[in-house]
């Protein structure tokens, strides 16, 4: 499970056996969240996330999302060629 950064408390990351499209996983404590990448930042998926939460991490994954299409496609490009 790479683990593409945290901030305040809460872990981004997306799944070593992942499928299209682009998407990253938020946990905090017992919460999680799952948020597509592309074309654009969506929520798909909360479980116990409050609103004011999942603006938060839904802002961090828009101001960081080349970081997280980059880290993606290495990830996966790494992981076809072994």
């Amino acid at each position: 499970m790479p683990t593409v950064f945290r901030f305040f408390g809460m872990q981004f990351y997306f799944w070593s056996n992942e499928h299209e499209p682009i998407h990253i996983h938020v946990k905090k404590g017992k919460c999680l969240a799952k948020f597509r990448v592309e074309p654009t930042v969506e929520l798909v998926d909360n479980k116990g996330f409050k609103p004011q939460e999942l603006k938060l991490a839904e802002t961090i994954i828009e101001e960081n999302r080349d970081i997280v299409l980059t880290l993606w496609k290495s990830w996966f490009n790494a992981q076809s060629s072994k």
